[in-house]
């Protein structure tokens, strides 16, 4: 029997982005070819790591790992800019404000000039994403990773998720993203059998994809 595909182990890259709430963003980088892995959690503030529900002025962010070979810095922020409220106008709560946290001085230098092409295009409005370091992340409570996934709760006990797997499962992340309808079915198919599902878990897999296809990510 296939064992589920949780460790791609390839150079990486890490991508931060507060892009509001993150069970969304989570499905739709989840099923990124070139992604290989998302964890969520509370990042950017002054106030520490949250105390229970208490997250102080941290705001709520995805963290990415992926294959620059594969998918590049600058598609993946195409991605935040085309799939968050960015503007001032939105008047949004810290928790779920617009954020880029940069890894590398590249990331910075390519951070910046998106946000100012970004803003370009809309001089009406003010963007409000901050550009800053990337910060320590604390990761959410497990219920908040792969939320859409552990809604499937046969399909995710088959997986055998634990913990550190609803952070770091490479198969988990996709199917997170399927679920929803996220990806497409083209994309899904090419890419299956590699993924170590059973030909009933492909099939459950395949009836919600198509069942939400284009459904858009919601949180």
């Amino acid at each position: 029997m296939t064992a589920p595909l949780h460790h791609v182990d390839v150079p990486f890259e890490k991508a931060t982005f507060g892009m509001g709430c993150y069970w969304g963003t989570d499905s739709l980088f989840g099923a990124t070819l070139g992604v290989l892995r998302t964890r969520v959690g509370y990042s950017g503030g002054t106030t520490g790591a949250p105390k229970g529900k208490d997250i102080g002025d941290n705001v709520e962010v995805i963290e990415i790992h992926y294959d620059p070979t594969k998918i590049t810095y600058s598609q993946l922020l195409e991605m935040f800019w085309e799939n968050h409220e960015y503007r001032a106008s939105a008047r949004l709560k810290r928790e779920y404000m617009t954020m880029i946290q940069y890894h590398s001085e590249d990331q910075r230098k390519l951070a910046e000039a998106s946000k100012a092409a970004q803003q370009a295009k809309e001089p009406e409005e003010v963007v409000a994403t901050e550009i800053v370091p990337a910060s320590p992340l604390y990761p959410a409570a497990d219920h908040n990773q792969k939320y859409r996934l552990q809604g499937h709760v046969d399909l995710a006990k088959g997986l055998g998720l634990t913990s550190e797997l609803l952070q770091s499962s490479h198969v988990a992340a996709r199917l997170n993203g399927y679920l929803v309808g996220a990806g497409g079915l083209e994309q899904f198919e090419a890419e299956a059998d590699q993924l170590g599902l059973s030909d009933a878990q492909k099939q459950y897999v395949r009836n919600y994809l198509i069942e939400n296809d284009g459904a858009g990510i919601a949180c």
